[in-house]
Formats: C-alpha cells, sequence, structure tokens
C-alpha cells in the first residue's frame, strides 16, 4: 500500500515524529526479543480506560491525509507489549457510526506504525444459540451501508496512487482472530469462533422485515461499524479481527420485546470487561507468536490487488 511514514505530505515532521515514537516503543518491548517487531491498536472505547492500563501513556494527536481520527490515539506498554488505544467513536462517543471517519482511523494507526488492529463491536444476535453476553469472533461480513468511504485508493492527495481490487476471502486475520478465540476459551467464556455480520447504515436499529432478512441471508449477527473498518484495515495490510459482544436478539423473534437503547447499554455495561479481557489476553498470546511471516503475506496480498495507471 505504502511505506509507513510517508503518507502524511502535509506535517512530514509530524510523521516523523509518530514513526520514530512507534519505534522506540518496539525496542523498549523487544530488548531481549530481537524478532518482536509487531505493535498492536486497539479500536474500542468502553472496558479500556483503566489509567492503570497503559505503561508510559502518551497522547499522540495525528493527522492524516483522510482528516484527523476520532480522537487522540493513547500509545503505552500493555504487559510489556507497545499498544496503542483508539476510541471508535471519540471518547464522549460523539460519532454515530455512519459519521465515524474510518478512513483516518486505520491510517492514523497504520501511520504511527501498528502491525495489528484488534477491534471490539457490539452486536445483535440474528440467531437462537448466539445469545446476549456471548462472545463472538467474526469471520465474515455482509454489507448494507451506503455512502461510507471504503478505500484509501481515491486520488486523495497523500493518499496511495491507483485501484485497489482486494480480495475479501478470507475477510479477517485467522491468526489474530485465532488469538482472541483463544484467550476467550483460556477464560472460560461463551465464545463462538464464528460469526457473519451483517453491518447495517444506522443509527436506527433493523425493522422486523429487515431482521428476518438478515437471517433469511445467513448472518449471525447485526451491527453498525464492521464495514468499512474491516475492508480498510486489510487494504493497510494490517493483521485485523474483531470480538463482537452479543448485547440483544434484534427484534426478530416473535412476542419478545424489540431492542433498544437502554437494553443495549444495559447489557453491554454487564459484560464489556468480558471483551476487554479477550482484547487484552490476546496481545499476549499475538507477542508470543515468533513465526510473523503472515504480516508480510498481509503486505504482499494489497501490492498485489493494486493496479497503478500513469
Amino acid at each position: 500500500m505504502h511505506k509507513r511514514g510517508d503518507s502524511v505530505e502535509k506535517d512530514m515532521e509530524k510523521s516523523k515524529k509518530y514513526f520514530e515514537l512507534a519505534q522506540n516503543m518496539r525496542q523498549i518491548s523487544s530488548a531481549n526479543e530481537p524478532w518482536k517487531i509487531i505493535y498492536i491498536g486497539i479500536i474500542g472505547g468502553s472496558g479500556f480506560d483503566d489509567p492503570a492500563l497503559f505503561k508510559n501513556p502518551e497522547d499522540l494527536d495525528v493527522t492524516t491525509p483522510f482528516g484527523k481520527p476520532s480522537d487522540v490515539l493513547r500509545q503505552g506498554q500493555i504487559k510489556g507489549v507497545p499498544c496503542v488505544l483508539l476510541a471508535r467513536h471519540g471518547r464522549k462517543h460523539q460519532y454515530q457510526p455512519s459519521d465515524v471517519n474510518y478512513r483516518a482511523n486505520i491510517w492514523a494507526l497504520k501511520e504511527v506504525g501498528c502491525t495489528h488492529v484488534l477491534a471490539t463491536t457490539a452486536t445483535g444476535s440474528l440467531i437462537e444459540e448466539y445469545k446476549p453476553g456471548d462472545l463472538v469472533v467474526l469471520d465474515d461480513f455482509i454489507d448494507r451501508t451506503w455512502g461510507r468511504n471504503s478505500t484509501f485508493y481515491d486520488r486523495t492527495p497523500g493518499g496511495p496512487k491507483g485501484v485497489c481490487h482486494l480480495p475479501m476471502r478470507p475477510a479477517f486475520c485467522e491468526r489474530s482472530r485465532r488469538a482472541l478465540y483463544e484467550a476467550a476459551l483460556s477464560r472460560g467464556y461463551s465464545c463462538h469462533d464464528r460469526g457473519t455480520a451483517v453491518v447495517i447504515q444506522g443509527p436506527r436499529f433493523s425493522s422486523h422485515a429487515e431482521s428476518l432478512m438478515h437471517r433469511q441471508w445467513g448472518g449471525h449477527l447485526v451491527n453498525m461499524t464492521t464495514v468499512p473498518e474491516v475492508v480498510l484495515a486489510k487494504e493497510a495490510g494490517l493483521s485485523y479481527a474483531a470480538v463482537a459482544l452479543v448485547t440483544d436478539y434484534d427484534c426478530w423473534k416473535e412476542n419478545e420485546k424489540s431492542v433498544s437503547v437502554s437494553e443495549v447499554l444495559a447489557m453491554f455495561a454487564q459484560n464489556v470487561k468480558k471483551a476487554a479481557d479477550v482484547i487484552l489476553d490476546a496481545v499476549q498470546i499475538l507477542a508470543a507468536d515468533i513465526d510473523l511471516d503472515y504480516l508480510s503475506a498481509h503486505e504482499d496480498l494489497v501490492s498485489s490487488a493494486v493496479m497503478l495507471k500513469e
């Protein structure tokens, strides 16, 4: 896609600063293990606000060719592993799903040097077996959004050149997915290792007819943020995976109350620590992996998908 550090043409000094900070964080974590080069971005909000979570925390105010990300990035170490946290909707949850600047978010994480992105997402369930309170490691999606910028390759000044015809099977990085699932099992949490998310535009919830249709399509879950986040992360050559927290049964079930904000918030508050625990444990699992060839494979896939015309 692009070399790290060469993307923000408007402020090369700032770009260089962030790149150097990321390298320093890696050197701190790998002083005795020179093979360790990973730097993990975490996209989430609630559950990651413990002030003791990060060692040596630092806020980074990043600018990208696609605008500002949802909030400043908080960089630090989690049990010795360099990580950076970004609140998808902003720390005050000020952005609705369709107003999130997904391109700026993913580009900013790539710009500071991330190799991985692990994300959390609240979802409604479309099948009986995936119960409120369960976790699901997503493996596919159906896109029902519109008007969202879903590629970096659109001739934005400072962005990459060409057209990227990106394969989306698999949609998520299998190595990071496996780390999330292993982390959930080790905690004894109820977790499903596969799930197709139907991503709706929002901010409204589905109608009854739409919910039934999503079930007929083979969807397991419904949410509002996985697309274009997963597409952009793959286009950036990142190892991306997401753990979904089931909060409700949407509105397809007969004789049951339809999904509501109060229901979602209550269930999310009760179980958000599960998703955060899984993310933090997955960070350790990924950091212990000495076979990192899959990271180069992600970058090579993007390179092979780009058509360049002068």
